[in-house]
């Protein structure tokens, strides 16, 4: 169903695990990255990364190459690799002036991409002469900070978010890493910095988090303004919204061609599926348990009317196992294209796994297809 791990009182900004799921990356609302083992039912920490010089923003772990990408409000991005049984960092030039906000890996884990305050993003490439990773900029037309990134299948399209409520694709082509790229369901021609497509949903949220298919022709955003919007370029770049009475999520993630897991402020995930150009707004995955209520002394009855003004004992903490905004959602057991467990990680300290299998037999009226 669900696993509960439990990170102290500090929230977790962000996390990512390594290939195997041994081992996890996160970092506690500080300038240290912590590194945990998995140990039986429980997380052993092994090592603190403590480069940066403020707090850290995102960590990405590259599956393949076993190599960890920190950014941070201290304009920096770190790439750490792993000698004998210590992290080892390497340069990082992504020439930001303001505080970096997101990094992510490319599929083929040659370059990576930093999203800034700077209006800009950074897409980064290991130069070999001086051993250390260079920058090129793309800049235009984005006009405010860039909040989140995901990359294409394809190794060079990135979706990027950001606070001037818009969702644009732009061409990460580096040509010194990349073979010419193929044409894609979002246009053919690709240099370095090229706007494939923009959108906004007419609404006024920031965009917190965008996420690719796993085929790469559809793209999700969620953004501030408690919406969701699916965006499929084999369909004309065909765009559909959904705003209910949920708050705003923070983080969304593809678990299927056509199912979403996205998390956020009202501190319970949600699956979202999406066919025939709509969205559907499917169950939330964590059912609260209703708590027994016992008998209520009279010492306490008084008590509660001097302190609360009221006789009842009125519970207030929240029924969800999140007691707090849940700031990432991440796939942990699977791929985008089938994700069997997914991770939250959240502002009280938790991060939990969350069994889709067994939860969509359990609970009416969720359907992963």
């Amino acid at each position: 169903m669900s696993e509960k791990h439990n990170f102290g009182v500090a929230p977790v900004t962000c996390h990512s695990f390594n290939k195997d799921r041994t081992c996890m990356a996160l970092s506690l609302n500080d300038s240290n990255v912590k590194i945990y083992k998995k140990s039986g039912p429980k997380w052993q920490e092994t090592d603190t990364l403590s480069e940066h010089g403020q707090r850290v923003t995102s960590i990405d772990w590259a599956p393949e190459s076993n190599r960890i990408v920190t950014c941070s409000a201290d304009r920096n991005a770190f790439v750490w690799m792993l000698e004998g049984s210590k992290w080892k960092q390497v340069l990082v030039i992504p020439r930001i002036n303001r505080a970096a906000t997101c990094v992510k890996w490319s599929p083929k884990e040659d370059k990576f991409a930093v999203g800034s305050g700077s209006r800009l993003i950074a897409i980064c490439y290991y130069d070999v002469e001086n051993n250390w990773w260079v920058s090129r900029h793309i800049k235009k037309p984005i006009r405010s900070t860039v909040t989140c990134l995901d990359w294409h299948p394809n190794n060079v399209l990135l979706a990027a978010g950001s606070t001037d409520f818009k969702c644009r694709v732009f061409s990460g082509y580096q040509k010194e890493v990349d073979q010419k790229p193929g044409p894609t369901a979002w246009g053919s021609k690709m240099p370095f910095g090229n706007l494939m497509a923009e959108f906004s949903n007419g609404g006024g949220g920031w965009v917190h988090s965008v996420s690719f298919s796993p085929s790469g022709d559809k793209v999700a955003w969620v953004g501030h303004d408690s919406s969701v919007s699916v965006v499929d370029a084999t369909m004309g770049n065909q765009l559909a919204v959904v705003k209910e009475s949920f708050l705003p999520f923070m983080s969304i993630t593809w678990v299927t061609e056509n199912s979403m897991v996205a998390a956020g402020h009202d501190c319970n995930p949600m699956v979202f599926s999406y066919g025939e150009g709509k969205i559907t707004v499917g169950a939330k995955l964590d059912q609260p348990q209703e708590k027994q209520s016992g008998n209520i002394s009279a010492m306490n009855r008084f008590k509660n009317l001097d302190k609360k003004g009221t006789g009842s004992d009125t519970a207030t903490d929240i029924k969800t196992q999140h007691q707090n905004t849940i700031t990432q959602v991440s796939v942990h057991t699977g791929t985008k294209n089938d994700a069997s467990k997914v991770a939250t990680s959240g502002l009280d300290g938790n991060l939990i796994l969350w069994d889709l299998k067994s939860l969509e037999s359990s609970i009416q009226g969720l359907r992963i297809a």
